[in-house]
């Protein structure tokens, strides 16, 4: 086989083939895709079904804590495990570029590979496409994804009332800051770590210990912010999120304050905004804190009937200001 991908790769023939024998089948290996059908066959019987799409074009395509195939699994895996669903199957779907290192390509379906096992789901179809040079920036991935859950059992915002608690998994911005240092030239390296992660082992134990979650979100563009933002419109309520509760990390903080960032509006690719009745926040606090992705899980506000769609943030200084939704593009290509 070559040693970079070429127009041949694409085109039907035996370049195709090898490569998707040797490359990508090879690494993955459930009995759906190997049959090479044009689609997959699943059997759902007796549930309802949740469906998503996502495309990923992040730069650049290795990072502390991942790369583009991490990533391209555990978003939309992640977009199915806040929909209350068990993620059963995904698609992928590549677009390369005429010319990618054959090593790289090597490498990201390793870990598409490697991602999907950890979030306990198959990789049931897909499709490779081959475009010549200059007309994709290397690869580009969508995947899509199915989950499940039984029927009459999702979870409902319309549930959600006032003095319910907000709680988010852990430390928030990690990601952006982890791609930002990546794109940048510094004369002191902070070793920013993306969270990026499927959430199939901490979602699914709380969702089986506790009925008492709303609704659920994964802060990926726009941080933290976008998705309070969402929420806040949601029902006939106002947010109040207490800064000091808000878990940032040292590298973050640091970031934000030398480049004038805000950590609320930060991406995040590992990270949950939980809304549960008050009276078991302390125990869903407590089965998240017994995960590794929910170590630093914290408390951050609450729903209340005043002010609707209104979002305030009681700062640490003892003041109250508005958060609004990012009103731009911090960094482009983030997932």
């Amino acid at each position: 086989m070559h040693d970079v991908i070429s127009l041949d790769h694409g085109a039907g023939g035996t370049a195709m083939r090898s490569l998707i024998n040797d490359v990508l089948l090879s690494r993955y290996n459930s009995p759906e895709l190997h049959r090479l059908d044009d689609g997959a066959r699943l059997s759902l019987a007796e549930k309802e079904v949740v469906f998503t799409t996502d495309s990923y074009v992040i730069q650049p395509l290795f990072f502390n804590g991942g790369d583009i195939g991490t990533i391209a699994v555990s978003g939309t895996v992640n977009d199915l495990l806040v929909m209350g669903s068990s993620p059963c199957c995904i698609s992928v779907g590549m677009i390369l570029e005429e010319g990618l290192d054959l090593s790289t390509l090597e490498r990201i379906a390793q870990s598409i590979a490697n991602t999907a096992a950890q979030a306990r789901v198959s990789i049931v179809t897909g499709d490779t496409k081959v475009v010549p040079r200059g007309q994709c920036d290397q690869i580009f991935i969508n995947t899509s994804g199915i989950g499940t859950y039984p029927l009459g059992q999702g979870l409902c915002s319309s549930d959600i009332a006032a003095g319910d608690a907000l709680i988010v998994s852990g430390t928030i911005g990690d990601h952006a800051v982890a791609i930002l240092e990546s794109r940048l030239t510094l004369q002191h390296k902070l070793n920013a770590q993306s969270d990026c992660s499927p959430l199939t082992n901490m979602i699914e134990k709380v969702l089986s210990i506790h009925s008492t979650v709303k609704w659920m979100r994964d802060p990926t563009r726009g941080g933290l912010a976008a998705v309070l933002d969402e929420l806040a419109h949601v029902g006939p309520f106002g947010i109040e999120v207490e800064e000091p509760l808000v878990p940032v990390s040292e590298t973050t903080q640091a970031v934000c304050e030398l480049l004038g960032y805000d950590p609320l509006h930060l991406a995040n690719e590992g990270k949950v905004v939980m809304v549960v009745d008050a009276k078991e926040a302390a125990s869903v606090l407590s089965t998240l804190r017994t995960t590794t992705e929910g170590k630093h899980a914290s408390i951050i506000g609450r729903i209340v009937s005043k002010g609707t769609h209104r979002l305030t943030l009681k700062t640490k200084s003892g003041g109250n200001r508005l958060i609004h939704r990012p009103s731009g593009e911090l960094l482009p290509r983030i997932c």
